[in-house]
């Protein structure tokens, strides 16, 4: 779904306090290099310093100097300027976990250099960052002043006394978040007995990318749970128009009805993911047939001629290489649409669904300490992002976040909404 950054951003935890102990092993054992390159990520973070002379030429290739120059706007935009070097807790003589203040948190990044001079900075991962002073009210005003519409939830899954709501009954693109809905269909009726986790199916349906199934051969046998598990934890296409393709299309569409979506006509016909790269990324004229169709059978007869597209994926990045695409042609739901299927996942969901959505939790390690459960999936494509989260606190009582995101006019800055969904959960609790 998101791209995995070499440089890893916005890890937070409840503010720290260092300890007496913390400042003694700052002092014991810092070498110079250590304590020097340690100053120069200040430096980098403030511009006063350039990349092509502080990091190291794997480093570089990993992480060029413009992709991290925007790392450092969106860690500023969240954090403010960076400050200081705060401590330095040497692990070894060439590295070690470097304390760095902002203006509005504390940053904890383990740095390595090398030992051979000049020394230059081999490894650099922000862990988290601990937040000052943050609020829901704070963070209700940043949600509001980006770009776009936003729409946002948190709070018990009963919808009672949520402590964040952004037009939370708002549709919103979702995009791969839809694949929700596939699960709960697929987890129903296995709980029904017409299906279990185990049955083998030959792989028939081909998308493109997310994911890896794509490049699997036709006919490989893969079990219903592998399919599942590929589906939420990677967000791989394939696998969803697999289960889609075994399900049927009406047996998703029913769970949208069933799980109490608000108007489920408005998100029909539920489109595969193959479906959507062939409307958007295919001729303009059949994208705007289908937009412009004066009712649900006219779009599925379009949709049926489909099946014997030859798209290629040259085709899909040019379609999308200029931004947002037909936004009104997607997966939408509210953020109470969301929060209504894990209520009716609870209720219908066999064994085994809800370990799916745990595979990939999308939540720093620090954070997952504060909950028992964590389940996750998000979507995005170019103008759209949404992050759900369902958790499970100490207590047992069930939460959820959502957080949409909506721009047709550019892309989304998917970091900057991100690091809110860690905050947030910084919050809780």
């Amino acid at each position: 779904m998101l791209k995995k950054l070499a440089l890893a951003l916005a890890l937070f935890v409840s503010p720290a306090v260092l300890t007496a102990q913390e400042d003694q092993q700052t002092k014991a054992g810092l070498s110079a290099p250590l304590k020097q390159r340690a100053q120069d990520v200040v430096a980098l973070l403030k511009g006063e310093a350039a990349p092509e002379d502080v990091f190291s030429e794997a480093f570089l290739t990993a992480v060029p100097p413009e992709q991290f120059a925007a790392i450092n706007a969106q860690v500023t935009a969240q954090h403010g300027q960076a400050l200081s070097v705060e401590a330095i807790n040497p692990k070894s003589e060439f590295s070690g976990e470097v304390l760095i203040r902002f203006e509005k948190s504390i940053a904890r990044l383990d740095l390595a250099v090398a030992a051979q001079s000049p020394h230059l900075i081999q490894g650099l991962l922000i862990r988290q960052f601990d937040t000052l002073d943050d609020s829901f009210a704070k963070i209700a005003a940043e949600l509001n002043a980006l770009p776009g519409e936003v729409g946002a939830y948190f709070g018990p899954l009963d919808g009672n006394d949520p402590l964040l709501a952004i037009n939370p009954d708002k549709r919103f693109a979702i995009g791969s978040t839809f694949k929700l809905y596939v699960l709960a269909a697929l987890s129903r009726e296995i709980r029904q007995g017409k299906r279990s986790w185990d049955d083998v199916i030959a792989l028939d349906q081909k998308s493109f990318p997310s994911g890896m199934m794509q490049n699997w051969p036709s006919g490989a046998p893969v079990t219903l749970s592998t399919l599942a598990s590929l589906m939420i934890s990677i967000s791989d296409n394939t696998a969803t128009d697999q289960l889609m393709a075994v399900l049927g299309r009406e047996q998703v569409e029913q769970t949208v009805t069933e799980s109490g979506y608000t108007d489920p006509a408005k998100t029909m016909p539920f489109l595969t993911t193959r479906e959507l790269f062939s409307l958007k990324g295919g001729p303009a004229e059949r994208l705007e047939a289908y937009r412009t169709a004066s009712n649900t059978d006219e779009q599925r007869a379009i949709l049926d001629d489909l099946a014997t597209d030859d798209l290629t994926p040259e085709q899909i990045n040019t379609a999308f290489a200029e931004g947002p695409v037909a936004l009104d042609v997607e997966w939408f739901a509210s953020a109470t649409d969301l929060r209504r299927l894990f209520d009716y996942m609870n209720q219908t969901a066999i064994e085994g669904t809800f370990a799916i959505m745990e595979i990939n939790p999308s939540v720093p390690e620090p954070l997952r300490e504060k909950w028992d459960y964590i389940g996750y999936k998000g979507g995005s494509e170019p103008g759209v992002l949404n992050l759900t989260w369902l958790l499970t606190d100490r207590a047992s009582k069930p939460h959820v976040l959502v957080l949409s995101w909506n721009n047709p006019e550019a892309n989304l800055n998917n970091s900057a909404l991100e690091m809110i969904a860690q905050r947030i959960l910084q919050l809780s609790n």
